[in-house]
């Protein structure tokens, strides 16, 4: 079954984006090529236990097993040793993609305790957006009860996007909630 998302990317956003930016061919549209959600772990590297727990919570949330990351490096002042578990990712494509975008836009974010918008400034240079979340119990899937510890997560959005400004107007006509301010920051 084809996600609510994807449907409405396919016959509203698409040629509502190439019309505002005068593209002369769909494709050149942007669009989602890749979710990658990350939860590091912290000093909790050494755990198995709290591993454990890590990659059940990422599971649920993504819904697909994630991965374990390992410490390319030995640096003392981080007190990590190379082979070391550094913490769990997940890259979701396609079909659970749209789900996921779905879910966390119209449920998790508004579930942020004094929630007011995502900042402009989680934009690179080639369209993608990237931004964190302090608690990963906004997910309605996680049971509160059964978490040892809240964790953050970082979630990397990569679209096909050439430029900022049409990135953006992808994430907007996906509901993705940006914060308003008088000193919005200069689009390209």
């Amino acid at each position: 079954m084809i996600p609510r998302l994807k449907k409405q990317y396919d016959k509203e956003v698409v040629e509502n984006i190439q019309k505002k930016f005068s593209m002369k061919n769909k494709l050149m549209v942007p669009r989602f090529l890749k979710v990658v959600l990350n939860m590091g772990l912290g000093s909790d590297f050494s755990d198995k236990k709290k591993i454990q727990n890590c990659i059940e919570d990422m599971a649920l949330i993504s819904g697909q097993k994630p991965i374990v990351t390992k410490f390319k490096k030995s640096i003392s002042n981080f007190k990590t040793r190379k082979g070391n578990t550094a913490g769990v990712k997940v890259t979701l494509r396609s079909y659970k993609m749209y789900e996921f975008i779905d879910r966390l836009v119209n449920i998790a974010l508004p579930r942020i305790k004094d929630f007011k918008g995502l900042d402009l400034n989680g934009f690179d240079n080639f369209g993608n957006y990237s931004f964190g979340i302090k608690e990963h119990i906004i997910f309605p899937e996680i049971n509160f009860d059964k978490v040892d510890r809240i964790r953050g997560m970082d979630v990397i959005l990569v679209t096909s996007g050439k430029n900022i400004a049409a990135t953006l107007e992808l994430l907007e006509a996906m509901n993705f909630p940006f914060i308003k301010s008088k000193n919005k920051k200069k689009i390209n």
